[in-house]
């Protein structure tokens, strides 16, 4: 008989910088449904991979000095990389598709051409509203507050010619598609997607760009190369070998059961993918479920606005299988959730610690105390069980439907919150039980008490198979201590009875030592002040000048109006955020100020400023600074404040000022 198949992708990672635990969430939660899968016995393939290409990276290749393969490469492979913080995580992926891979770049150039011939592509000219950090188009309609509706941060006027797919043409079959099946979810985000952009009216997508080079060209127009959206969601087919030779499994895997992506790209995956898969004439995927957001201190997580946080600290601190339980266990997954340090030593204190541990430990010491470690035969059953026998056994042989009806509808801490009441009300069984009681007689109480940590045991390993997928390192210590081989970690045998009588009980180290919050915090602060500190580079700290300047010198200062056209923060500086500026002349000016303790670079750009223009220029962190802006500090209820000199939109750049 063949095996169920079943098919979960990740999205695949923008590798602009490191990723965070933002990405650990959503990877660990596919990794977690995939392993799940194979506990059943199904024919898994989980993927995962990076998408590499865009003008975002070709600019910052080119602030680093390197080429934009150079670039991604140091972060997809280079040490502390994506491939590095997948393999640390535990992470199962069957295969890992990179964007820039040849396989994938030749497949992409056939379905572009595809989708050309049909009539689904044709080129025209985009004018509209731009996101670099997001990479997307907006109307003017579309966007909030004058900026990207996706993002926040604001938005470029451009126009270049481009090719275009007739999204609009399949707008009636997505809206039924996401109105009258299970094809989003969950079911709350359908309404946002009809109501926000198909009902307004859907436009056709601009699918190639020609303002930059880092892209697949499209090898009939080789001034274009494929924008993202067509680069990017195809992945999941030619990873299994769509118009390539690389692999062979697209009609065996094909259509995939979930694309498990984050909120802010159902859009992208439950619109524009749908439409484009219809635009091949292709299955579409079964599900697409859009997960919700980390927040850290109520916003979220961003690597521009550097409120990130870093998953080798944590899994270095509290152990990967730790990291890999808090995170399942203590947001819903379709919804936002507050992170903290604090949150996460608590949940590993009370559920792993008090709960877990403490039912493995005890029952294990209690068996090597009472029995040397192994139970009489016999000890499964008993003549006369008391009440609170009934119901923890009860309760444990009901487990499995629980947590597979959970699983099944991508709610893994559902599935989780099931497995810890079995576990809390074992821990109370103990206190009903008093194995120390009882054990004070063993002619009389010992074929109760033999019963009393069967009951422990058999639990114990019920809840370790249904908890393998969350915490494979871990659940293997368990097994080892409770004396379960290999044929009773299967999904078949997380039913009532399958351990033997007579396994052999180890007590082994405490699988989850409870943690000093206060030491911890204090530890995980310094952690993260070293690594931020690491990343920095040596520099040397000028003294002030103590030379007064006379006035004349200052009159010499050329102070102009300037136009920023882009800001952005330089790498590995937590201070210093790069201008590039319309200074009048025609060629750009780069100034580079240490004002990102003040400024998001995201809410600068169009503000016209004024700047000193004939200073000699400088070096500040490896990059030429070319004069210097107009700020001023002072002291508000306390607090350092500095606004920069901004001036009416109205005067034009180069305007001299004094």
């Amino acid at each position: 008989m063949d095996k169920k198949k079943f098919y979960l992708t990740t999205p695949i990672y923008y590798p602009s910088d490191k990723l965070h635990i933002g990405h650990t969430y959503c990877t660990v939660a596919t990794d977690a449904l995939a392993r799940y899968h194979r506990l059943k016995g199904e024919d898994v393939m989980f993927l995962t991979g990076t998408d590499e290409h865009g003008q975002k990276i070709e600019d910052k290749a080119k602030e680093a000095g390197v080429t934009p393969k150079e670039f991604v490469d140091r972060i997809v492979e280079g040490p502390a990389g994506v491939l590095d913080l997948w393999k640390l995580m535990n992470i199962s992926n069957d295969r890992f598709i990179r964007t820039t891979d040849d396989y994938h770049v030749a497949s992409v150039q056939k379905i572009f051409r595809k989708m050309y011939e049909k009539g689904d592509i044709y080129k025209g000219t985009y004018k509209g509203k731009y996101c670099k950090p997001c990479e997307s188009f907006w109307t003017e309609s579309q966007l909030v507050d004058g900026k990207c509706p996706d993002c926040g941060r604001e938005v470029q006027d451009a126009e270049e010619e481009a090719y275009f797919f007739r999204l609009s043409k399949y707008a009636d079959r997505i809206q039924d598609l996401l109105e009258n099946t299970d094809f989003l979810q969950p079911r709350s985000r359908v309404n946002e997607m009809v109501n926000n952009f198909i009902k307004p009216g859907l436009e056709d997508l601009c699918v190639s760009r020609t303002s930059f080079t880092w892209g697949i060209p499209v090898d009939f127009d080789p001034g274009h190369v494929v924008y993202v959206w067509v680069d990017a969601l195809f992945n999941y087919t030619t990873a299994l070998g769509l118009f390539n030779d690389k692999y062979d499994d697209y009609d065996h895997y094909w259509p995939a059961d979930v694309h498990i992506v984050g909120k802010e790209i159902v859009r992208f995956h439950s619109i524009i993918w749908p439409a484009m898969l219809m635009s091949m004439e292709m299955p579409l995927p079964k599900h697409v479920f859009g997960h919700g957001w980390l927040l850290l201190d109520g916003g979220k997580m961003s690597k521009s606005k550097g409120n990130v946080v870093d998953p080798y600290i944590l899994a270095e601190k509290f152990g990967v299988d730790a990291l890999r339980f808090f995170l399942m266990r203590t947001f819903p997954f379709g919804s936002d959730g507050n992170f903290s340090n604090e949150l996460l030593i608590q949940t590993i204190n009370t559920d792993l610690a008090n709960d877990l541990g403490n039912l493995v430990s005890r029952t294990t010491a209690m068996a090597g105390k009472y029995f040397g470690g192994q139970l009489p035969a016999g000890c499964k059953t008993c003549a006369a069980p008391e009440p609170y026998d009934t119901e923890l056994i009860s309760l444990a042989s009901s487990l499995r439907e629980k947590y597979e009806e959970a699983m099944e509808s991508f709610a893994p801490h559902k599935a989780l919150d099931e497995v810890f009441k079995v576990i809390q009300r074992a821990n109370k069984y103990i206190d009903e039980c008093a194995p120390w009681v009882l054990a004070k007689d063993m002619e009389k109480n010992g074929a109760r008490l033999a019963h009393v940590l069967y009951n422990l045991l058999e639990t114990a390993r019920i809840c370790g198979v249904l908890l393998s997928p969350f915490m494979p390192g871990s659940c293997e210590k368990l097994f080892a201590q409770i004396g379960a081989g290999e044929d009773v970690r299967t999904w078949g045998s997380a039913a009532w009875g399958s351990l033997s009588e007579t396994a052999a009980v180890t007590k082994g180290e405490n699988l989850f030592p409870r943690i000093d919050v206060d030491k911890a915090i204090e530890e995980l602060e310094a952690a993260a002040t070293a690594a931020k500190k690491a990343a920095l580079p040596d520099i040397e700290l000028e003294p002030q000048l103590t030379e007064p300047v006379d006035f004349d010198t200052f009159c010499k200062s050329d102070f102009r109006v300037v136009k920023v056209k882009s800001c952005e923060a330089v790498k590995k500086s937590e201070k210093l955020l790069k201008f590039i500026l319309d200074d009048g002349t025609g060629t750009d000016r780069q100034i580079l100020s240490g004002i990102h303790k003040f400024y998001e670079p995201e809410d600068l750009i169009g503000k016209t400023l004024v700047a000193i223009v004939n200073l000699p220029p400088r070096k500040m962190m490896g990059q030429e600074s070319q004069g210097m802006l107009i700020s001023a500090v002072h002291t508000e209820k306390g607090e350092e404040k500095l606004h920069l000199l901004m001036v009416d939109d109205s005067i034009p750049a180069g305007a001299k000022l004094c």
